[in-house]
């Protein structure tokens, strides 16, 4: 996973309201946005909103079924997520010491 797809999946679950609709769409096999909002007490708009930021983060898939839109979770998505958290960790110790080090500047310029 490419550290932009990193932030993406973070800014998506930063949000309260959208961290509890992934949270009821992880529990169920698959949910409608009717259910959304019956649950979380939101309007559809906003239910809509929230689940259209989920699906560019690749936490879930969104799929027709006549009339209805069925939400589905990604689990996959969410360990390549973990696994890139791991891997951002894991280079801490080398990114400090890069931050510690001071900056090479040609001579004479001025910052």
């Amino acid at each position: 996973m490419k550290l932009a797809d990193v932030e993406k999946v973070s800014k998506a679950l930063a949000d309260k309201t959208r961290l509890r609709i992934f949270q009821a769409i992880s529990a169920a096999d698959q949910i409608t946005c009717g259910e959304i909002v019956s649950m979380r007490g939101v309007t559809p708009a906003t239910v809509s909103h929230h689940l259209k930021v989920l699906n560019e983060a690749g936490l879930i898939t969104c799929q027709r079924k006549g009339q209805f839109v069925y939400s589905q979770a990604v689990p996959q998505a969410l360990l390549a997520y973990l696994r890139a958290l791991e891997k951002v960790a894991a280079a801490k110790g080398k990114r400090a010491k890069q931050l510690r080090q001071p900056e090479r500047r040609e001579p004479g310029l001025e910052p």
